[in-house]
Formats: C-alpha cells, sequence, structure tokens
C-alpha cells in the first residue's frame, strides 16, 4: 500500500479517535455517528491544507509558534469545520479550547500507536 495512502488512513482515524474523546469528555460537545465521518473527513482535510500554511508563515514571522503548531491547527480545524456540517456542535468558546486539547491529545496517542501496532503488524501479515 503507498505511504501516502497509509498515512491518510493514519491520520483520519487518530483525528476520528481525538473527535470522539472530546464527545465523550465534553458536555456541549456533540456529533452523531453521520456527522463524526464528515467531521473527521473536512477536519483531516482542513488541517492538510492548513498546516503548511501556518507553518511558513510562523517560520518567517513567529518561529516560536512551530512547536504548538499543532494545537494551532487543531483550534482552526474544529472552528472552521463546525459551521459546514450538521449535527455538530461545540459548544462554546470553552468547549472549543478544551476541545482542542483533547482533539489533539487523542490524535497524537493514536497516532502513534496507530503506525506502531495496527500498520505494523498490517505489513507483517501481508509479507
Amino acid at each position: 500500500m503507498p505511504r501516502f495512502i497509509i498515512s491518510a488512513t493514519a491520520h483520519l482515524i487518530a483525528n476520528a479517535i481525538g473527535l470522539l474523546f472530546a464527545t465523550i469528555l465534553l458536555d456541549g460537545f456533540s456529533m452523531g455517528p453521520t456527522a463524526l465521518i464528515i467531521v473527521t473527513v473536512i477536519f483531516t482535510l482542513i488541517l492538510m491544507v492548513v498546516t503548511p500554511i501556518i507553518r511558513k508563515l510562523s517560520e518567517k514571522n513567529m518561529p516560536s509558534l512551530l512547536g504548538g503548531l499543532s494545537l494551532v491547527t487543531t483550534f482552526f480545524g474544529l472552528l472552521i469545520a463546525q459551521p459546514f456540517v450538521s449535527g455538530f456542535m461545540i459548544g462554546g468558546t470553552a468547549n472549543l479550547l478544551a476541545a482542542t486539547l483533547l482533539v489533539w491529545v487523542g490524535a497524537l496517542i493514536a497516532g502513534v500507536l496507530l503506525p506502531k501496532f495496527v500498520f505494523r503488524s498490517l505489513k507483517t501479515s501481508k509479507s
């Protein structure tokens, strides 16, 4: 399987896990099953577009922003995705900030564990 497809799949799954994490832990942050799929795809696409833009801007103007790049892109990804998906509610500024952290942590954990265990086992089972 091409590396891009594996990477995109890992990002989609990691983002879905992060969004589920926020949905479970935050009152007011909600989405239905269909909204979860749509938000995950939109959110991942937004991150794929916004991350290089913010990276380029921060390298020139604010190098200290590079450390928090994932948090910044997660924040904007959630903020941008909400108006496009019916059934997806963030529930206010406090929830947006908490969801940014929770989605980032959930996606980070999934992003580390998925390639290590799931995709490695897929690779070895095909060999």
